[in-house]
């Protein structure tokens, strides 16, 4: 089956390089030239574990290549994702340009047959945009050619989602026709032969399941969050409130960890889509509004608790050290992460900082350049530092030799923002500790 993917960036990549290895014939399209000569020689625009092997593994077999020309691919092609970015506007909601264009490049260039699949996270209703800026296109060319429009959101897990796309807990697809649904049956095959579930449904349902998906994960989050916040006021442990609420087989144990805020590109993103989405249409997401506003404090938890560490002490000159900046373990995205919004409160302060992270700090030059310091791995991050705070729970950080970072800091304050060490321990090393939610 030959397919072809516009937009080479997370979502589009990752999709493109897993499809080709389940044997289809797979064109990822991309306008940046650049972007382009670089997955034409093997080099990964983003990190994300085992993509490189996997997308060198199936361009050496031929079943994977790179081109910025969706026109001359295009009638070659049986289905077309389009997989560009849809930005936040300042309103919140999605910005469609980059979709709308791919649908008037198809419509321009479009002579058989085929199958247009939205896979970019969307508002409900973009598939009947995509439609009629297709229609339009080849009512201006004066000829008639029939195809049909999908919908088949990722919920894809950066850091994860090789197996994620590869082992799915489940498929939504969104068509109209029974001619698109059996095109993309035959595309999903390998997936129902190993029994995951392919959910086909009307195309604004499958709009609206990625969002609502995705909202009722920050929900959790943002609720321990609350909870967190509320434990700590009344000396109780949100981590032994998690395993209580979590072994009731209705609420699960699954996004009820507390900390510093969600961030990424998904979950803010697509809160404020359907916030925005649910105004347009006469109605308020009470619900989603609280979530949004809760994260958006939770990222200054960490700065609270320093200043309250330091009393009436300014902060003024003090060096913070900072363990993690990219918003999830597995990841260089630093999109909405907590470490941005804690170094922008800590600059006002006039604070020295330093920051390390296994992946990210090549993305934290590109954005932050020369305003912080950049240390060589966890141990020069702390070195003289008057605060330690930690914002992404990568597994490097998990057991450190406190005793050298003991020695090596200039006042034992520790500030776990994602609950990963144990008090009792690190007040034997002498650190004053604090954490999210527990006493």
């Amino acid at each position: 089956m030959n397919i072809a993917i516009v937009g080479t960036g997370y979502v589009g990549l990752v999709s493109g390089a897993c499809f080709a290895d389940t044997g289809a014939s797979v064109t990822c399209v991309d306008v940046d030239a650049e972007k382009i000569e670089r997955l034409r020689r093997g080099e990964i625009p983003i990190y994300e574990p085992g993509l490189d092997e996997l997308v060198l593994k199936n361009v050496k077999a031929g079943r994977l290549r790179f081109t910025t020309s969706l026109e001359e691919e295009l009638n070659d092609q049986q289905i077309v994702f389009s997989a560009v970015g849809t930005p936040p506007d300042e309103d919140g909601s999605a910005d469609l340009r980059y979709v709308l264009q791919v649908a008037k490049t198809i419509g321009e260039h479009l002579d058989r047959y085929i199958v247009v699949v939205t896979k970019s996270t969307v508002p409900v209703g973009t598939a009947e945009r995509v439609r009629q800026t297709i229609q339009a296109e080849l009512d201006r060319r004066g000829v008639q050619v029939n195809f049909d429009v999908a919908s088949n959101p990722e919920f894809l897990k950066e850091g994860n989602a090789i197996k994620d796309f590869m082992s799915p807990d489940r498929v939504v697809v969104g068509v109209e026709s029974e001619r698109a649904k059996e095109l993309l049956t035959r595309l999903y095959k390998p997936f129902l032969i190993n029994n995951f579930r392919v959910i086909f449904m009307d195309i604004p349902s499958a709009e609206m399941t990625k969002y609502a998906a995705n909202s009722m994960l920050a929900t959790r989050i943002s609720f321990m969050n609350d909870i967190a916040n509320l434990c700590e006021r009344v000396g109780a442990d949100v981590n032994m409130v998690r395993a209580g609420i979590g072994s009731d087989t209705r609420i699960g144990r699954k996004f009820l960890y507390a900390g510093c805020g969600y961030g990424g590109s998904c979950f803010p993103k697509d809160v404020k889509a359907l916030i925005k989405t649910a105004d347009d249409n006469g109605y308020s997401m009470e619900v989603l509004k609280a979530v949004d506003r809760v994260n958006e404090q939770q990222k200054h938890v960490l700065f609270g608790k320093l200043s309250a560490a330091f009393a009436c002490e300014s902060l003024q000159g003090k060096m913070v050290a900072l363990w993690g900046l990219s918003f999830k373990p597995e990841t260089d995205d630093m999109r909405e992460s907590a470490a941005l919004v804690t170094i922008a409160l800590l600059q006002q302060a006039g604070c020295r900082i330093k920051v390390y992270d296994p992946v990210a700090m090549p993305e934290c030059r590109r954005r932050l350049g020369s305003s912080v310091l950049y240390a060589t791995d966890l141990y020069d991050a702390v070195n003289e530092a008057d605060a330690l705070l930690l914002l992404t729970e990568w597994n490097e950080f998990r057991l450190p030799n406190w005793e050298r970072i003991a020695r090596s800091m200039n006042r034992r304050l520790l500030i776990d923002g994602r609950n990963i060490f144990e008090k009792k321990e690190l007040e034997g090393y002498g650190f004053e500790y604090h954490s999210i939610g527990r006493t």
